[in-house]
C-alpha cells in the first residue's frame, strides 16, 4: 500500500514528454491512472483536467522525428493514484 502523505499532488496539466513545461518527473516516480468518461485509458500522452482533454497516440502513424502522432480526445478527465 502507498501512503498519500507522502504522494505530490496530482497536477491540472501534466506531460509523459520530459521536454514539455508540464512534466513532473516527481508525480512520474509513483504509478498513475486516468479515466475518460468513466473509463480507465492507458495509452495517455498528456492530459489536462481543467480543459477536459487527453492526448493519445493516432494508431502506428509516427512524425518525421519518429514520435506518435497525437490526437486530443474530450471528455471528463480523473487523475489518480494506483
Amino acid at each position: 500500500m502507498t501512503d498519500t502523505a507522502q504522494l505530490p499532488p496530482l497536477p491540472d496539466h501534466l506531460s509523459i514528454d520530459p521536454r514539455s513545461p508540464f512534466h513532473n518527473a516527481a508525480v512520474f516516480e509513483h504509478d498513475i491512472g486516468i479515466r475518460l468518461n468513466d473509463r480507465e485509458r492507458t495509452d495517455v500522452e498528456e492530459y489536462c483536467i481543467s480543459e477536459g482533454w487527453v492526448k493519445v497516440p493516432a494508431g502506428k502513424t509516427r512524425d518525421r522525428h519518429g514520435k506518435p502522432l497525437l490526437i486530443k480526445v474530450r471528455g471528463k478527465v480523473e487523475a489518480f493514484y494506483l
